[in-house]
């Protein structure tokens, strides 16, 4: 089944470029959701920035089916949500959680 992106191809802008690639969930790339919660773990190979995405709303069940998550550059994600960009160079072994009462991000352990 092709997905519904909540951006088209043409409203992706060069906002965090040259950062490899990353996994989120389709909470946030077709449901539009804002990253709720991002870690970054060790990449898998030569292009995984290790960055990973959700909106901190999927379930365990979600989650365990892979049709729910693609890989994508992570300037696509940072066009859904911009906000993650500040934390982006951050280490691997790095987790954060939007605060439910300010909205900002705070680090988290995984």
């Amino acid at each position: 089944m092709k997905k519904l992106f909540k951006l088209a191809a043409s409203e992706i802008q060069p906002i965090a470029t040259g950062l490899g690639s990353c996994i989120a969930s389709d909470h946030i790339t077709v449901k539009g959701k804002k990253v709720g919660y991002m870690y970054r773990d060790f990449p898998d190979n030569e292009t995984d920035s290790g960055w990973r995405f959700m909106s901190g709303k999927e379930s365990q069940k979600y989650m365990d089916d892979p049709s729910n998550l693609e890989i994508y550059d992570v300037n696509t994600i940072a066009n859904y949500d911009p906000e993650i960009i500040p934390l982006l160079a951050v280490p691997c072994g790095s987790a954060f959680e939007r605060d439910s009462e300010t909205g900002s991000f705070v680090e988290v352990s995984e």
